[in-house]
C-alpha cells in the first residue's frame, strides 16, 4: 500500500512567515523540580510521546539530539514535518509546527484537552506564537484541580479573547505578586497587552526547561495528520 502524503505543496516550497513557541509540556508531580535536575532526555519515551500525539499519524525518522533552545527549521515545506520531543522523567513536551495559527482554529486547546484526558493528574501548559502579517499567540495553563485559562489572539490588538479564570490558576499555583511582577504580568491591563506565555511560564516554575542550553529533546521527522496538514497548508503556503 503507497504511503499516503497529504501535502499538495511541495517539500522545497518556500514557507510563509516564522514560528516562536511552539511548545506543549505535560508536567507530573512533583512539581519543583529545577529543571537541570530533571532526568536526562529518553529518547525513545519522546519518540513514543510523539507517535501517541494529536495530529501526529506516524513518527518516520529519529533526527537525533537538539539543545532546547534550537529552533524548529521552517525555511521550506519539507520542514513542518519536524517535531521536537521530549521525555523528562514525569516532563513530556512537544515542539509542532501544526500548533501554529492565524486565529481560524485553536490547534493547542484541542491538543491540550486531549493531553488533560490522558494525564488529568498533570499540568499541562502550552506557548504558542506565530509571526505573519501580524503575530498571533495562544497560550494555556490547565491545572490537576480543573484551574485553567486560554487565552488567544493578536497581542496589541484585537480580537483577543480568554476563557477560563487565570486568577483561579495564580491561586492554585500559589504565585505571590513579586513573581508576577518579575515575569511582567499585569491582569489589570487589557487582555491583548498581558504577557499571557510568561504566565503560562510560571506554571513550569523552576522546572521550565526551555530557557537552559545543556537540556536536549529528539528531533523527529513524522506523518502529520491530513487535518492537520490541511490547516497548516492553510497557515503557511498563500
Amino acid at each position: 500500500m503507497a504511503t499516503p502524503d497529504y501535502w499538495t505543496s511541495a517539500r522545497d516550497r518556500t514557507v510563509r512567515g516564522s514560528m516562536g513557541l511552539c511548545q506543549l509540556t505535560v508536567f507530573q508531580s512533583p512539581f519543583h523540580l529545577d529543571a537541570r535536575s530533571l532526568p536526562p532526555q529518553n529518547p525513545a519515551q519522546a519518540r513514543a510521546f510523539a507517535g501517541s500525539f494529536e495530529g501526529i499519524e506516524e513518527v518516520l525518522e529519529d533526527l537525533g539530539p537538539r539543545s532546547v533552545l534550537t529552533p524548529l527549521p521552517s525555511s521550506v515545506r519539507a520542514d513542518l514535518d519536524v517535531v521536537h520531543a521530549a521525555a523528562w522523567g514525569g516532563m513530556l513536551s512537544i515542539v509542532n509546527p501544526a500548533f501554529a495559527t492565524d486565529g481560524n482554529d485553536e490547534p493547542l486547546r484541542s491538543a491540550a484537552t486531549a493531553l488533560r484526558e490522558r494525564f488529568p493528574g498533570a499540568r499541562i501548559v502550552g506557548r504558542v506564537a506565530y509571526h505573519g502579517a501580524m503575530e498571533h499567540t495562544e497560550d494555556l495553563v490547565w491545572l490537576p484541580d480543573g484551574a485553567m485559562f486560554h487565552a488567544a489572539g493578536w497581542p496589541g490588538d484585537e480580537p483577543f479573547v480568554v476563557t477560563g479564570d487565570p486568577h483561579a490558576v495564580i491561586a492554585s499555583l500559589e504565585l505571590k505578586g513579586w513573581q508576577l511582577d518579575n515575569a511582567g504580568v499585569d491582569l489589570r491591563e487589557a487582555a491583548n497587552e498581558v504577557e499571557w506565555a510568561r504566565l503560562a511560564g510560571l506554571a513550569l516554575g523552576p522546572s521550565d526547561p526551555w530557557g537552559w542550553e545543556e537540556m536536549e529533546a529528539t528531533a523527529f521527522r513524522v506523518r502529520h495528520r491530513e487535518d492537520a496538514v490541511r490547516g497548516m497548508e492553510a497557515l503557511y503556503f498563500v
